[in-house]
């Protein structure tokens, strides 16, 4: 979660209602926070019957319904990106930020003045064959590369972070090359 605190989003180049591009990270192995299990995969957000809250707020707040991110799995043994999902409802209060049982709870949150702010995603699709963080790194590494300028890549800690149109479209065609049949309709 970013707080209040945390500096403002990054300005987008488009001011259009042009549908803009993520990616978000997510821990598919257990680990305990605050006394719960915060693990969450690409599976898990395909099982969702209703769309799934995210949090990171400056990032967060940035986003409009319809634009596409794609989901990371971090802090795993192979960190990747794993599936492709799509903002179904703009940002609004994470109120369980005051809720002491919740695993994210901030004392210092109210609800006059939240602090933390999610999104909601719906799941696309998951990927039969993930693009490893090696892979990323690999591609970034390349003369005149489309990643050379990656946000994910540079600013390793930042759960939410944008994604270039030309890294997008660069994304997808290495899915692609590598069998998977990209649904973005």
């Amino acid at each position: 979660k970013a707080t209040s605190t945390a500096s403002k989003p990054p300005a987008s180049n488009d001011t259009s209602s042009a549908r803009q591009y993520w990616l978000m990270k997510a821990e598919p192995e257990s680990r305990l926070e605050n006394g719960h299990d915060i693990k969450f995969s690409i599976d898990d957000l395909a099982a969702k019957t209703e769309p799934e809250p995210w949090d990171a707020r400056n990032n967060l707040r940035a986003m409009k319904k319809g634009d596409l991110s794609f989901f990371y799995h971090s802090s795993c043994k192979v960190p990747a990106i794993v599936g492709i999902m799509e903002i179904v409802q703009e940002n609004s209060p994470d109120f369980s930020a005051h809720d002491p049982s919740a695993p994210y709870f901030d004392p210092s949150s109210s609800p006059d003045n939240p602090k933390w702010s999610l999104v909601h995603v719906s799941f696309r699709q998951k990927l039969e064959t993930p693009i490893t963080l090696k892979d990323l790194r690999e591609f970034q590494a390349e003369k005149d590369s489309p990643l050379a300028n990656m946000q994910m890549l540079k600013l390793t800690r930042l759960s939410v972070s944008r994604v270039s149109p030309e890294e997008w479209e660069f994304l997808i065609s290495v899915m692609k090359k590598n069998g998977d049949e990209v649904l973005l309709s």
